[in-house]
């Protein structure tokens, strides 16, 4: 097999994921095909991919990383994902992730736990692992100091009710979670496989940033900065490495000069649930004052 074909083989998952050629040439299959990206094993594991995109669309764009996100390395029964270098991302991280108990009276008990519910982490030598005890789930973490995790967790454990410190779900993690799964907008089987090609919502610029929510019975995505439409459609589309995505809609501006035109792309996954995605592009660039805003933010994350 030469080169250019081997290159072929992987360009797609390489385009999703982010991962080298040279760390995936190894699990090329034996038959000639693509390299596919696995989906989630087990439903637990999806749901956390799936709440872990939900809540870390509020970064923003500060890099050209969406949510942070260099690169990733998706397994059946893990997620391994590199974090971008920058201790005011690390900090986004474990303030959006981590759950926090608010003891206030309400109605609906995902109101009284902010973060994922039931998440915990430990930390290994070079990695930070996120799992919910007794669940078939795990993300790691690297990219960074984890020491940076360290520091930024410990003085959130003594300000902000942090419940890493508990070993098992707490009940209000636990109703919070329940009634989750009861809800009739399961994000899991949407968002988990979104998740493992989150580099496929990104442009070629400099700066991007991803976003979704629930909307009219489905669901809503925005990049802010997107690619062209016909990439995310392919990327994420019927093909051997996509989601199974298909379009029902479009308004794609992406073909002419209008380069500050939005396009939208109404999709439905394999489960009949509906995307409506919007690409705003902004034109951004990571410009000095950009630059400056994102080193005085890595200045304060300890503090």
């Amino acid at each position: 097999m030469s080169v250019p074909e081997a290159l072929a083989r992987t360009a797609d998952r390489r385009r999703s994921t982010g991962e080298t050629h040279q760390a995936l040439h190894a699990m090329l299959p034996a038959d000639g095909g693509v390299l596919t990206i696995p989906p989630a094993r087990h439903v637990e594991q999806a749901r956390l991919e799936a709440e872990v995109f939900l809540r870390l669309g509020a970064i923003g764009g500060l890099s050209a990383h969406p949510l942070g996100i260099v690169r990733l390395r998706p397994e059946p029964d893990r997620l391994t994902i590199q974090v971008i270098n920058a201790p005011y991302i690390v900090m986004c991280w474990a303030d959006l992730l981590l759950p926090r108990f608010h003891d206030e009276p309400d109605s609906d008990p995902r109101d009284c736990v902010s973060g994922i519910p039931g998440l915990r982490f430990r930390r290994d030598r070079r990695t930070i692992r996120l799992y919910r005890p007794d669940t078939p789930t795990s993300i790691t973490l690297t990219g960074f100091n984890p020491r940076w995790w360290d520091r930024i967790t410990d003085r959130r454990h003594t300000y902000d009710n942090l419940l890493q410190p508990q070993p098992g779900w707490t009940p209000a993690e636990q109703a919070a979670h329940d009634t989750s799964t009861r809800s009739p907008y399961d994000p899991a089987p949407v968002f988990s496989p979104l998740l493992r090609r989150i580099r496929a919502t990104a442009s070629p610029g400099n700066v991007n940033s991803t976003d979704a929510w629930t909307s009219n019975g489905g669901f809503r995505m925005e990049a802010t900065d997107g690619p062209p439409c016909p990439d995310l459609i392919r990327l994420l589309g019927d093909g051997p490495t996509g989601a199974g995505w298909q379009v029902t809609r479009k308004r794609c501006t992406c073909p002419c000069d209008q380069k500050h035109s939005n396009c939208t792309v109404d999709f439905i996954d394999p489960t009949g649930t509906g995307i409506h995605y919007d690409n705003a592009r902004w034109g951004r660039t990571a410009d000095q004052a950009r630059q400056q805003q994102l080193a005085e933010l890595n200045a304060k994350a300890f503090t």
